[in-house]
């Protein structure tokens, strides 16, 4: 009988151990997946904040969003939109390294498409932020998971 009990214990002394280490890799990943979603949140808000302080309206002409503030990727996006479309206008469809260096217009073609540019790059950093949001909050929600698996 004290044959049965030794080799009972000695195989399940390890279970407790399992499952100390689980719960606390389902505790780091709550943690560094609630700091994540809480720096992509920041990073948003972030970008808006510097977006906002530029105040720049989207243009009438937009096809979306005329004269909402620029703080959102989707404002953003309209307005660069706007940017693009006045340039082609402007320029007869040439982009800037299609214009012929004495053109009068070619600094003002240049100013644009770095405004654009700008803007396109400003709806980049939204979607990195909100994509920082969304892996932080997978990684939540899989470290709670590990927890209660480690539980059960």
């Amino acid at each position: 009988m004290s044959a049965d009990v030794a080799p009972t214990a000695t195989t399940t002394a390890p279970a407790p151990r399992a499952a100390r280490r689980t719960r606390l890799l389902g505790t780091l990943l709550t943690a560094l997946g609630i700091v994540m979603a809480l720096a992509g949140a920041a990073t948003w808000g972030g970008i808006a904040q510097g977006l906002a302080q530029e105040e720049v309206v989207v243009s009438d002409n937009a096809a979306a969003f005329a004269g909402s503030p620029v703080v959102s990727p989707w404002t953003a996006w309209a307005q660069a939109e706007v940017i693009r479309t006045d340039l082609e206008e402007m320029t007869g469809g040439q982009t800037y390294a299609e214009m012929d260096r004495e053109d009068p217009q070619r600094q003002a073609v240049a100013t644009g498409t770095f405004l654009r540019a700008s803007l396109i790059t400003s709806v980049i950093a939204f979607g990195v932020a909100l994509a920082l949001v969304g892996i932080g909050t997978g990684f939540v929600l899989g470290g709670l998971g590990l927890r209660s698996a480690s539980a059960g």
